[in-house]
């Protein structure tokens, strides 16, 4: 069966965020998909059903399947081109692909204000806002350089609640920067997380009143994404890059 390696919201090879596509003629084992998955060692490789309408998607990181991820539906997307309608574990997923540009409908994860104390995982670093959205702890820091500059205790990360942190502050050069941590689906850093956009998207439209809006990762590998709020979804735009195709033979 075919697999590839996309490079996701980059329009360069070698940035952005890898994910691993694989195209199924039918559902495939979970088990087995976790093992492709944990083969690959991508933070994501997605598994698509391409012989149904609406084709089934499942996202597997190296550890655990997820229920939600972005970067690999933009990478599944721009391998299949064209408008695209998949079932997940989040519900119906819509992305279309035009003009080396893929959009994705995803749901709306405004974050709740929360007492969580990362003073222990951020040591040392002003925390102006916490909250959670469904799967994430979610804090606003000062300023852009405190976000790219920092350095978590993951370890301390990986046993509060999901072990997953996004943090974020308003941005220089684009409307917010973000970066994502997750030891605890066993991702110690996400190069670009189209997901996280769904907490950050309600966020910073409300705090910004605009509602179309222009994020940055500022991981080592770095990403951009364009979100638009529309109500209770968010619509994330990304370009992508294939790096490397081929077949898997078991």
């Amino acid at each position: 069966m075919r697999f590839f390696i996309v490079d996701a919201f980059t329009d360069r090879a070698f940035a952005g965020n890898p994910a691993g596509v694989v195209l199924l003629d039918e559902p495939a084992d979970p088990g087995w998909m976790q093992a492709v998955a944990a083969e690959m060692k991508h933070a994501e490789t997605a598994f698509v059903v391409t012989t149904e309408g609406p084709k089934s998607l499942r996202w597997f990181t190296p550890e655990v399947e997820v229920a939600l991820c972005g970067h690999a539906t933009l990478a599944t997307t721009h391998v299949l081109g064209g408008e695209q309608v998949y079932t997940t574990l989040s519900g119906e997923l819509r992305a279309t692909g035009q003009d080396g540009w893929v959009e994705l409908d995803f749901p709306s994860d405004p974050p709740t204000p929360t007492d969580d104390d990362l003073s222990g995982i951020l040591p040392g670093v002003g925390i102006e806002y916490v909250g959670r959205g469904v799967d994430n702890l979610f804090a606003v820091l000062a300023d852009a350089e405190t976000v790219k500059n920092l350095e978590p205790d993951l370890a301390k990360l990986k046993n509060i609640w999901t072990g997953r942190l996004l943090v974020t502050a308003k941005g220089d050069e684009t409307d917010y920067v973000s970066r994502f941590f997750g030891p605890g689906v066993g991702i110690d850093e996400d190069p670009v997380t189209g997901s996280a956009h769904c907490i950050l998207s309600p966020y910073w439209s409300e705090r910004l009143q605009r509602t179309e809006l222009v994020g940055e990762q500022v991981s080592p590998r770095g990403g951009i994404v364009r979100t638009r709020q529309d109500g209770d979804r968010v619509h994330l735009s990304g370009q992508a890059v294939t790096v490397l195709s081929g077949e898997l033979h078991v």
